[in-house]
Order: C-alpha cells, then structure tokens, then sequence
C-alpha cells in the first residue's frame, strides 16, 4: 500500500479580510500585475453555511417554478430549430417551444415535489460565510506580492514625460523636505574702511 501525499507548500499571510470580495479583488489585482496567482490561496476562518428560507414551497409553487424554468428552456429549443426553419415557421417554433416547455416544466415540478411528501416544504438558498478571509501565498513569494500590492496600479507612459527618478530604498528612512536657500556671499574682510 502506498502513502501518496501530495506536499502542500508552507505559505504566509498577505491580507486578510472580513468580506469575500474583498479577498477575490486582492487576487484580482495580483493578476493583474502578472503575478503568479497559482501560488495563492483564499482560506476562510470558521466557516459556516447559513441556508435563508426564502418561503413556503407548495406543490402549485413547484409547479409555476417549473413552469418558468421549463418556458426558457423551450424558449431556447425553439429558437435553435427555428435558425434551421424558414423565415415565418422560426416563430411558431419559439411559441410551441415556451408553450410545450412550460406545460412539461409544470407536470415536473409538481411531481418532483409531490414525491417528497412534505419532508421539505420551504424553498431557501445557500451560502457561505466566515469570520475573515486570508490572502495566502507561498513564502518564497511573500515579497514579491508586498511589492505588486504596493506599487501603484501601472498606467500607460505618456510620451513626452521624462522618467521618472529613481525611488530611495524602502529601508532608508526619507528626509524631510528641506526649503530653498538663497546663495550665500562671503562676509567682507575685516579691516579699516577704505576712504
């Protein structure tokens, strides 16, 4: 028997957040910067599904749900055989397309719910949410994506502008700005005045 492990690469903290989106334009912006966003990672802290119920589910609101599922669905049939049809057929075809799809979508949303015998009646939807979200990346890349996050977003260079001088190192500290001096003259000799 075999132990195939697969290794996971020790990483490092870059950001963390208290909103999903938040963590996804982090990364979104990572990318677009060129950096290598195979070797990040969003991982969420104390994570839960919290499931909101939206209403009651009957069997006639399965079957309207159906119904209108089933309508864009034949809708959609409709209008691909009607591309092939000549010109004034393609539009029966999208009418009996919703009609049949409708019809068909109904009689199985209420059997889909009618089967389940009241053991959930109540719609609701689904999602995830967490303490914070943390921007992960590979330790050996921790700096590089310091640096891509702190470097302003890159813009296109105007052609008649110089370039720009050459920033001071992140560890020196900077010098405060220091006010112009006008030009100083040497004091005059000391001595009796010349008459």
């Amino acid at each position: 028997m075999s132990d195939a492990t697969t290794a996971v690469p020790e990483r490092r903290l870059l950001s963390s957040f208290t909103q999903y989106p938040d963590a996804q334009a982090t990364v979104d912006r990572l990318s677009d910067a060129g950096f290598p966003v195979e070797r990040v990672a969003i991982v969420g802290h104390n994570v839960r599904i919290v499931e909101q119920v939206t209403g009651r589910m009957t069997n006639g609101r399965a079957a309207g749900y159906g119904a209108a599922t089933g309508a864009w669905f034949g809708l959609l049939i409709g209008l691909l055989f009607g591309l092939l049809a000549p010109p004034l057929t393609w539009l029966w075809l999208l009418l009996w397309g919703l009609v049949l799809g409708a019809i068909w979508g109904a009689v199985f949303g209420f059997i889909g719910h009618w089967v389940t015998r009241g053991r959930r009646d109540f719609a609701s939807t689904q999602k995830l949410e967490a303490e914070r979200w943390d921007v992960m990346v590979d330790a050996d890349q921790l700096l590089k994506a310091q640096s891509t996050l702190g470097a302003p977003p890159a813009a296109a260079p105007a052609a008649s502008a110089p370039p720009a001088p050459a920033a001071a190192p992140a560890s020196a500290p900077a010098a405060p700005p220091s006010a112009p001096t006008a030009p100083q003259t040497p004091p005059p000799p000391a001595g009796p005045p010349a008459s």
